[in-house]
């Protein structure tokens, strides 16, 4: 399952990633890190087994954790079809038919956002069913 994990400037220079993974022996695969002066935010997969010690154990070092579960909301009647989404996005949700009509795969999706920016035509949203 995929997770977003928040961290605050107050602990971001803190190997909290680390200790958690050392701590629980659970591996993440990350597939996503951005680093601003105010956060950092991380999006990887874990196990959905191991999602509770993974969110424990960064929680008690003081990073918000949540599930992202929500995928990319596609509303076909606004898109064009121009294929800037599949440009930039990172797992592939995106593809062209035989036709070349879209076709959008929500089970790939990591909720980067990448593709929202990137629509001319704003037929893309994501729904922050439980905001950090």
């Amino acid at each position: 399952m995929m997770i977003k994990v928040n961290i605050s400037s107050e602990i971001v220079t803190k190997p909290i990633l680390a200790e958690a993974i050392l701590e629980t022996g659970v591996l993440l695969n990350i597939s996503q890190a951005h680093f601003e002066s105010s956060y950092c935010e991380v999006v990887a997969d874990v196990a959905a087994d191991d999602f509770e010690k993974m969110n424990a154990a960064l929680s008690s070092r003081g990073a918000k954790v949540r599930s992202l579960d929500t995928p990319i909301n596609w509303d076909e009647d606004e898109c064009v079809e121009c294929g800037a989404c599949m440009s930039v996005c990172p797992t592939l949700v995106f593809s062209l038919d035989d036709d070349y009509s879209l076709l959008v795969d929500q089970s790939k999706c990591i909720q980067c956002g990448s593709c929202i920016g990137m629509c001319p035509h704003n037929a893309l949203s994501l729904k922050d069913a439980d905001p950090a």
